[in-house]
């Protein structure tokens, strides 16, 4: 008997994965946007401690994350001793970094986001990720990717996203690894500072040739529309500034070390 359930169990798990699998971005939009909130569970992960939702239509069930912070400081201390002005903490650059991502056609690295009530707060609503262990998990055990290769041009690919939209919150506990070693960032209710500046061009080594083809293309008109919700018109200036800087500092380091070198 208990085999006949755990087999069952089983059965059902593998029929919800591969309706996932099946599952389009526009259904996954849909599916955040309007399919009932089931329960909730507070997470102990994150400096806003996001909470895990479950989502059912009743034939498919599914956790999303969800963050309602939404708040603007004129001054933080942190206990790093850095301070910042005009402080951003906001559930809207979760779902504009989503927006970016899909712009730019890099590859599924972040988790659909939408925005949504919740208990009578808005806030974004993200595509839980079947994720196996974080960064941090990783290198605490010591556990190597089997393709370090692969797995270094993703982590390359993260850096230069990070830097374009200024993510000043990137660390390993929100650098998520599923089971066949694919990077997910989540977590952007940090960026999107106004600096026009690069935050880490330290890390800017090597891009991949379409991800840099995509950063040129990059419009502004287009990205002001696409995230006119949720970014201003000075937070896509100053992204902007930013992709012209690194397409100039990858510009620069192909003349100078060649494009196999640089470009994957």
């Amino acid at each position: 008997m208990i085999w006949a359930v755990a087999l069952v169990c089983l059965t059902a798990l593998v029929h919800v994965a591969a309706q996932e699998l099946n599952l389009t971005e526009e259904q996954i939009h849909q599916s955040l946007a309007k399919v009932k909130i089931m329960k909730s569970k507070n997470t102990p992960k994150g400096i806003t401690s996001p909470w895990r939702l479950t989502l059912s239509d009743g034939q498919l069930t599914h956790d999303a994350a969800y963050q309602s912070i939404n708040e603007t400081q004129r001054r933080v201390d942190f206990p790093s001793g850095n301070t910042e002005f005009n402080f951003r903490d906001s559930y809207h650059f979760n779902i504009a970094a989503h927006e970016i991502d899909n712009l730019l056609g890099i590859g599924d690295m972040l988790p659909v986001c939408v925005e949504r009530k919740w208990r009578g707060q808005s806030g974004s609503l993200c595509w839980w990720l079947p994720a196996k262990m974080d960064e941090a998990s990783r290198k605490q055990d010591n556990i190597q990717p089997p393709d370090s290769n692969a797995w270094n041009q993703q982590v390359n690919k993260m850096w230069v996203f990070s830097d374009l939209v200024y993510d000043t919150d990137r660390n390993q506990t929100n650098m998520l690894i599923t089971e066949d070693w694919k990077l997910y960032m989540i977590d952007f209710s940090r960026a999107f500072r106004y600096s026009s500046e690069l935050l880490e061009p330290g890390h800017l080594t090597m891009c991949g040739r379409q991800f840099l083809e995509a950063l040129r293309r990059l419009n502004e008109a287009e990205v002001l529309q696409e995230t006119k919700l949720h970014l201003s018109k000075s937070d896509v200036k100053s992204l902007m500034a930013r992709r012209d800087k690194i397409v100039t500092l990858f510009e620069k380091t192909i003349s100078q070390k060649g494009e196999e070198a640089v470009l994957y």
